[in-house]
């Protein structure tokens, strides 16, 4: 196991604040592939500024990667109350966790947790009408535009969402999402069969298939679990303490062949690196879940990251810049140590990395 020593400031939101000038927020995606690389070694706190078509030069001998195969959902749908006026609709519940149940003349519903906007016009028992085809039935109300609903669809629900949907891009993207979209805040290796995020595991946007077969090609394993992207990621810490903020539960997956690679990797003494914080989450919480120790696991699990966490699995972390405050941001700060992490960020400011979901890269090792 591995953790950093912990302070008392360490528990404030406070403590996770930087500068941030808004002209380093990505707004479009790069060149895949093509962004840089902050390597950041977590013993002592050395940075190499790089590229990321170079990782497989800084990834130690033997690495075993483990990447999020999750794909992203069309999830947000523009439609209006019966009465008239704008509705907007984010589908949170997975889309394959959806009981579907029929109600005769072709129709289906299901019940499933989504976030309405705006909020204040939506009242228990409306209907927002989202085409002849789908509706969304509002059961009940919940904080910061959170409500239960009940889907009621003809057709194939995933297709109505495909087709009309649009990709839910972050709210500090100021712009409407695109065709282009659909492709650039997928991961190339996203399985049509893990259809369920409503956010990109945004780290994985760097791969690129010809990088993913020169690692292979160097010894470098590759193994997958799922994590379907939720609420939590948009979800902000809104207590000073921030012991006391409760994270959003987040359906995953850990196949065998993950845990079997992940023990021959421990036994080998080789290195178990995690594409994504989302990758990240899904080892630790189901690790935490069974006693330190990883099993074959598929179903919800509640996982925050500050430091002084003990890891159970994880040696280093491939990922991207996160906002301040966040639970991201204190995710890597278990890492390396809040005042280290801080000072790259800092440096990663002044040397005008990009940041955030289309953003520019690091590596913790």
């Amino acid at each position: 196991m591995y953790s950093i020593q912990q302070s008392e400031a360490d528990f404030l939101l406070s403590s996770y604040r930087y500068e941030l000038p808004p002209e380093r927020i990505a707004q479009h995606p790069g060149e895949r592939g093509a962004s840089r690389l902050l390597v950041l070694d977590r013993e002592t706190g050395k940075r190499i500024h790089s590229h990321f078509s170079h990782l497989l030069e800084y990834l130690p001998k033997g690495t075993l990667l483990i990447a999020n195969n999750s794909r992203v959902v069309p999830a947000r749908m523009i439609g209006q109350r019966p009465s008239g006026g704008k509705m907007e609709f984010l589908l949170l519940t997975p889309m394959p966790l959806l009981e579907q149940h029929g109600e005769g003349d072709g129709w289906h519903c299901a019940e499933a947790d989504g976030l309405i906007k705006p909020a204040k016009n939506a009242r228990i028992g409306d209907y927002l009408v989202f085409g002849d085809d789908l509706r969304v039935e509002v059961l009940a109300k919940g904080e910061f535009g959170r409500h239960r609903v009940r889907l009621h669809w003809t057709g194939d629900i995933r297709a109505l969402f495909e087709s009309r949907g649009h990709l839910p891009l972050p709210p500090y993207i100021k712009r409407e999402d695109t065709k282009d979209d659909r492709g650039t805040y997928q991961t190339v290796y996203a399985r049509d069969d893990k259809a369920g995020s409503v956010a990109a595991p945004t780290a994985g946007l760097h791969f690129t298939p010809e990088l993913r077969a020169q690692m292979a090609s160097a010894g470098v394993e590759w193994a997958e679990v799922t994590l379907h992207v939720g609420y939590g990621t948009f979800s902000p810490v809104r207590c000073e303490d921030i012991r006391e903020h409760v994270m959003h539960e987040e359906f995953v997956e850990v196949p065998q062949a993950t845990v079997d690679a992940i023990g021959k990797a421990k036994a080998e003494g080789r290195p178990v690196i995690a594409v994504g914080t989302t990758s990240a989450r899904t080892l630790e919480g189901v690790a935490g879940a069974h006693g330190g120790e990883l099993t074959a696991h598929q179903g919800w699990i509640n996982c925050f990251i500050w430091p002084g966490y003990r890891f159970h699995v994880l040696d280093g972390l491939i990922t991207n810049f996160h906002l301040p405050e966040s639970t991201l941001l204190m995710l890597v700060s278990a890492l390396t140590g809040r005042e280290r992490m801080l000072e790259t960020y800092t440096e990663a400011v002044k040397m005008e990395y990009r940041f955030f979901s289309y953003g520019d890269a690091m590596l913790i090792r």
